[in-house]
């Protein structure tokens, strides 16, 4: 089982597919999120995105805010910029 995940900005779409783990910071602290999660909905705070594919490769974004919202295994990433 994987998540379906997709990392957005105002501008674009970043990053998108399938992985094994995604870890983010909110208000609350720190989320890894694997699949089967229970449903959630945070705030971000800048800071790093990690997103473990299912290749086993890490991709790692610097966000500035956002939401992120899990359901069902999707994890949908929505962030004012990311660098």
């Amino acid at each position: 089982m994987s998540l379906n995940v997709e990392l957005v900005s105002p501008v674009q779409r970043v990053w998108s597919g399938q992985a094994q783990m995604v870890s983010a910071r909110t208000v609350e602290g720190d989320l890894g999120i694997l699949p089967g999660h229970a449903p959630l909905f945070g705030v971000l705070v800048d800071g790093k995105v990690t997103i473990k594919t299912d290749s086993g490769e890490v991709a790692e974004f610097n966000v500035e805010g956002g939401f992120l919202s899990v359901s069902n295994n999707r994890v949908s990433i929505l962030t004012e910029s990311v660098k």
